[in-house]
């Protein structure tokens, strides 16, 4: 029996079998109609656009575990942090922002990373008495910065706060924003692997878990940056509004020649542009992870991974090689939380939250094969179309078994818990999975 799970986990027709079910799974999401299946097309690429983004973020936490076995439980925080990129970028500035506080903001900010920097010289060079210099250094530096730091942020929030408050952005194309998410995500990588790399692998969860909800509350509360929990919205995007496509009688001719309404089509029109800019990235991504996957890198990476003593008793660098793909994962998973804010038209930090964006991301990398790109992608894919589809089979499931039953209180609890049959859903997905497939429905190779 173990002969044949085996031969079934590696046969080379198991990964497109499995994609082919997923394509009917959005086929039939678009086609048919009935308690299962909403019949529209706008929904099918809504949850393909979102699925296609997920698996960008699922293949940065891949990187990350599976070619090294880095533990990142704060993926939620990166996804923020290139989140705020299309915010910075693409918006235009804010009339008055600059002048109010603009520079001094800038000064205080070079001002707490010099002193950081002065700070990590201090200690490396000095060989007497350097705990006291470091502590006199990051004092005076904290204080010079505070005073240079919070009239600028009082002023620039004070700048028409009922409309703006905030530094608003460049103006330049939304599309450089998402490189510029995975430079925000890749900095923030940087500095918490310096720190937490060298040690325990324990370590590296909690420093992730911490910088993920620091990165997420900084958002709500430094309204100058993007407004906090006021949300900026009106973000510019790579593709045209439904609105102009609906007032183009070429468009409505085209639409009317496919038997679709101007409403109807200009929507699939517009999430087609998106899922095509999405796959280009996806697949760019995967492009160039396959090719150092199977690189003289990518198999140093998993020899690492599977036994770091060896490795480092080879001469590897393991440090240096931990925090060389903590930084390219998590760079990978900003230029994802940019995409998604691209999508949206909408930076709500609140909306940030650690179930769906950490939890649900893991979930799709071991359900899809952690260290297989591909499981990866299939996992993220599938995982969102069930977590989104659970919401509506849940209450039809729940109200199916709960019919024979008489009316009253539990009756009624089981119906009024129903909203919450996602999260059951994907606990047995998970369950199941790691039953009956522990290497991921597409396992590593």
């Amino acid at each position: 029996m173990s002969t044949n799970r085996q031969a079934a986990a590696t046969s080379p027709w198991r990964a497109p079998i499995l994609f082919a079910v997923l394509a009917l799974l959005f086929i039939l999401e678009g086609t048919v109609r009935n308690s299962m299946f909403s019949g529209s097309w706008n929904t099918s690429l809504a949850i393909l656009n979102m699925g296609l983004i997920s698996a960008i973020t699922a293949l940065g936490v891949n990187m990350q575990w599976g070619y090294a076995g880095l533990f990142n439980v704060g993926v939620v925080g990166f996804l923020a942090l290139g989140g705020l990129a299309p915010v910075l970028v693409a918006l235009p500035p804010v009339e008055g922002a600059w002048a109010a506080g603009g520079p001094r903001l800038l000064i205080a900010l070079a001002v707490g990373l010099g002193t950081l920097a002065l700070a990590v010289q201090a200690w490396k060079r000095l060989s007497g008495g350097r705990g006291l210099a470091v502590m006199v250094i990051v004092i005076a530096g904290f204080v010079l910065y505070r005073w240079l730091f919070d009239p600028a942020v009082d002023a620039i929030e004070a700048n028409n706060s009922a409309r703006y408050g905030n530094i608003g952005g460049l103006g330049l194309p939304v599309l450089l924003s998402w490189a510029v998410g995975g430079v925000f995500a890749a900095a923030a990588a940087w500095a918490v692997g310096k720190v937490a790399l060298g040690l325990r692998s324990d370590y590296l969860a909690i420093a992730t878990l911490g910088i993920g909800e620091i990165i997420v509350a900084v958002m709500k509360n430094e309204d100058w940056l993007a407004r906090g929990v006021k949300n900026v919205s009106s973000i510019p995007r790579p593709t045209p509004y439904e609105i102009d496509l609906q007032q183009n009688p070429e468009f409505v001719e085209f639409a009317a020649s496919w038997g679709f309404g101007a409403a109807e089509a200009s929507g699939i029109w517009v999430k087609i542009g998106y899922m095509s800019l999405f796959l280009v990235v996806l697949l760019s991504i995967i492009l160039l992870a396959e090719l150092a996957l199977k690189s003289p890198w990518g198999r140093m990476m998993r020899a690492i991974r599977d036994n770091e003593v060896a490795a480092e008793a080879m001469g590897k660098d393991v440090t240096a090689r931990h925090l060389q793909i903590f930084v390219l994962g998590s760079a990978v998973i900003g230029m994802a939380g940019a995409m998604m804010i691209t999508q949206d038209g909408l930076m709500a930090p609140t909306g940030y939250n650690p179930l769906r964006y950490t939890f649900l991301i893991w979930v799709m990398v071991i359900v899809g094969g952690s260290g297989n790109n591909w499981g990866a992608v299939l996992g993220a894919v599938l995982i969102w179309f069930l977590w989104i589809k659970a919401e509506v089979w849940g209450p039809a499931l729940i109200g199916l078994l709960t019919s024979p039953l008489p009316d009253g209180g539990l009756k009624e609890h089981l119906l009024d818990s129903s909203a919450h049959m996602r999260f059951i859903a994907m606990g047995l997905v998970l369950l199941l999975v790691l039953r009956f497939a522990p290497r991921g429905l597409v396992p590593e190779n």
